[in-house]
C-alpha cells in the first residue's frame, strides 16, 4: 500500500491520515535544532472507517492530545501504547504510523531549512558590473569623508554633520574583525532613535539585525556564525536591559556562550553549550547615560543636537517632505549607492605605521580603553579609504594590509575631538550643556550671581531636573554659594567661565601637536623599522592645516 503523504498546507496544523486514525501536528515544529524534534500531536479515530465505534459515542469522540519528542524512541513507544490502549487499535500500526510521521515531518523540516537558506541568498544583492563600477569610482572620490557625508545629508538625514558621518563610519567598520560600538544619547522625542534609524537604511538588509527589545536568552539562539560581521541594532536600550552582560561580551569578546542541562533521548541529564561567535557592531538608542555605564565605556557616545536651530532644520524637512517638494527619488538612488559602496569593500587589515606616536590627552577618563577607540576609529577611517590605500603584502605571513596616512589621522582626529572632551568632561552631557546655558545667560545679563528660581524661569527649565543638575554642579564644584540661608534661600555663582573652553583647547592642542609632529618629520623622509621590513615615509601633504 502506498504510504501517507503529510499535509502541509497548514504548518501550523499539518495533517496525516491512515485508514483508522486522524493525526493533526499542533503549531507546526522548529527549523533549528536538528537533534530534536518536538511537536505538540492530536490523535482522533475515524468514526467513518469504523462503524463499530458509533455504539461507544465516548470512544468515538475522545482525542489525545501530546507534547513530545519524536526523537526520543521511550516517548515515542510510551505514546503508542497509550494510544492502542486508549483507543482501542493496534500498537503495532500506531507505531508504524509515528514512525511515518517522523520521516516526513524530517524531510518537510529539511525542505523549509534548504528554502530559508535560498531565501537568505536571495536577499544577499548581487551587483551588476555596472553598480560596482559606480559604487568604486564613488570610493576613489576625492575628499571622500566630505563628499559621503553630503551624500548622507541629501539621503534625509537633516543636520547631525559630525554626529551622522560618526555612526556611518562605525557602521561600515562592522565588517572588520575589531569593530566599534556606539550609544546615541538624547532626552525623549529628541530624535536619537530616527538618526539611528535613517543611518541604518544606509546599510544593506543583508548586514543588519533591528530589534526593539532583547529578551535574555535571544542571542544565544543564534546559529553560530549567523550574527558575524552584522550591525546589531537596539532601538530602545531601556527595554533591552536583560541582555546587556550578553552584549558586553559580544563587544569585548565577540563571542559569548551558554552553558545548560538537557535531558536526551533516554531521559539522562547531559550539558549542551550554545556558542554564538562575532565581531558585531552594537548599537543603541537610550536617554539614561549612567543606566549603561559598562556598555558606554566600550562605545562611543555621541549625544543628539537638541538646540532650536537643529529643530528648525528638521521641522523645515518635514514640511517640505508634506509639501511634496523632496526628491525622494534622489533620496533612493543615494541610499542603493551607499549600500553598494559598503557591500564592495572588503575586510582588509589596517596597520598605523604611526600608531606609537600618537597620544589622547591626560584629562580623557578610563584612557585605557578610550586610546584603543582612538586607534581604532582612525583605523577605520583608513579602512573606508581601502580603494585610495596602496595593498601590501606582510612577507612573513603572506597578510594583504593597507597603510593609515596622516591624512586619516587629520580626519579622525577633527571628528574625534568632541568624543573625547566628553569622555574628560566630568560633567555628564545634560548637565554640561545646563551650565553652559548658565554661563552665557549671567553674561548676556551682566551678572555674576543667580538664585535658582531666577534660572529655572529664564531658561525654562522643570525643577527636578534643575535641582539634579544642581546638586551635581555644587558637587563637582562648578558653583558655588554666593551667600543667602536656608530660610531666605541661596544665591549661587559659577566658579569658572573659562574652564570648558580650556579643556577644549587641551583636548585638541594635544592631537594637534602630535600631528603637526608627525608632519614634520615625515616631510624629512625618514625609514621606520617595521616587523616585515624598512617601510619609508612619504612626503606630507598641506592637508593638516586645512583640517585643523
Amino acid at each position: 500500500m502506498q504510504q501517507n503523504k503529510i499535509n502541509t498546507a497548514n504548518p501550523e496544523a499539518m495533517a496525516y491520515h491512515t485508514e483508522e486514525i486522524a493525526y493533526t501536528i499542533l503549531g507546526g515544529i522548529r527549523l533549528e535544532g536538528l537533534d530534536r524534534l518536538r511537536v505538540t500531536i492530536k490523535i482522533e479515530v475515524l468514526n467513518r472507517k469504523f462503524q463499530h465505534y458509533l455504539n461507544n459515542p465516548d470512544i468515538a469522540a475522545l482525542a489525545i492530545r501530546q507534547n513530545l519528542d519524536l526523537y526520543s524512541i521511550t516517548q515515542v513507544e510510551k505514546l503508542a501504547r497509550l494510544i492502542a490502549d486508549r483507543l482501542e487499535v493496534g500498537v503495532t500500526a500506531v507505531s508504524k504510523d509515528l514512525s511515518d510521521i517522523t520521516n516526513e515531518l524530517e524531510s518537510y523540516r529539511l525542505q523549509q531549512i534548504e528554502k530559508t537558506q535560498e531565501q537568505k541568498k536571495q536577499q544577499i544583492k548581487i551587483l551588476s558590473e555596472q553598480e560596482k563600477a559606480a559604487a568604486q569610482q564613488f570610493l576613489e572620490s576625492k575628499n571622500l569623508m566630505e563628499v559621503t557625508n553630503e551624500l548622507i545629508g541629501k539621503s534625509g538625514v537633516v543636520g547631525e554633520e559630525e554626529n551622522r558621518i560618526i555612526m556611518y563610519l562605525i557602521f561600515v567598520n562592522r565588517k572588520r574583525e575589531k569593530p566599534l560600538h556606539i550609544i546615541s544619547f538624547g532626552s525623549s522625542g529628541a530624535g536619537k532613535s530616527h538618526l539611528q534609524e535613517k543611518l541604518a537604511e544606509l546599510v544593506p538588509d543583508e548586514d543588519k539585525i533591528e530589534s526593539t527589545s532583547l529578551t535574555s536568552n535571544a542571542l544565544y539562539y543564534y546559529g553560530t556564525y549567523e550574527i558575524r560581521n552584522k550591525l546589531l541594532l537596539i532601538e530602545d536600550m531601556d527595554g533591552a536591559s536583560e541582555i546587556l552582560y550578553a552584549l558586553r561580551e559580544l563587544m569585548s569578546k565577540s563571542r559569548i556562550t551558554k552553558i545548560f542541562p538537557k535531558k536526551d533521548e533516554r531521559g539522562m541529564t547531559r550539558t549542551v553549550t550554545l556558542t554564538v561567535n562575532g565581531p558585531v557592531t552594537v548599537a543603541g538608542c537610550t536617554t539614561q547615560e549612567k543606566v549603561y555605564e559598562d556598555n558606554a565605556n566600550r562605545s562611543f557616545l555621541i549625544y543628539i543636537n537638541e538646540t532650536a536651530e537643529q529643530d528648525e532644520k528638521i521641522m523645515e524637512y518635514q514640511r517640505k517632505k508634506s509639501a511634496g517638494t523632496i526628491n525622494t527619488e534622489e533620496e533612493r538612488n543615494i541610499k542603493q549607492l551607499l549600500q553598494n559602496t559598503q557591500r564592495i569593500l572588503q575586510p582588509v587589515s589596517v596597520i598605523n605605521p604611526y600608531a606609537e606616536q600618537l597620544k589622547i590627552p591626560n584629562e580623557v577618563f578610563k584612557p585605557r580603553r578610550s586610546n584603543s577607540h582612538y586607534l581604532q576609529f582612525i583605523e577605520a577611517v583608513t579602512f573606508y579609504h581601502q580603494y585610495q590605500r596602496e595593498h601590501k603584502v606582510d612577507q612573513a605571513t603572506g597578510e594583504i594590509y593597507i597603510e593609515t596616512t596622516l591624512e586619516d589621522i587629520a580626519a579622525a582626529n577633527k571628528l574625534i575631538k568632541p568624543i573625547l572632551l566628553r569622555k574628560a568632561d566630568e560633567l555628564n552631557n545634560a548637565c554640561r550643556n545646563h551650565l553652559e546655558q548658565l554661563k552665557n545667560y549671567l553674561k548676556e545679563n551682566n551678572r555674576s550671581v543667580f538664585s535658582t528660581r531666577e534660572v529655572r524661569q529664564a531658561l525654562r527649565i522643570n525643577a527636578s531636573n534643575q535641582k539634579r543638575y544642581m546638586l551635581q554642579l555644587f558637587t563637582n564644584g562648578f558653583i558655588k554659594k554666593s551667600s543667602g540661608s536656608k530660610t531666605q534661600g541661596f544665591t549661587y555663582e559659577v566658579v569658572s567661565y573659562e574652564e570648558y573652553t580650556q579643556l577644549q583647547d587641551s583636548i585638541s592642542n594635544v592631537l594637534d601637536e602630535a600631528l603637526q609632529k608627525l608632519s614634520a618629520e615625515v616631510q624629512s623622509p625618514k625609514l621606520v623599522q617595521k616587523k616585515n621590513g624598512l617601510l619609508k615615509h612619504k612626503p606630507a601633504k598641506a592637508f593638516v592645516e586645512e583640517v585643523q
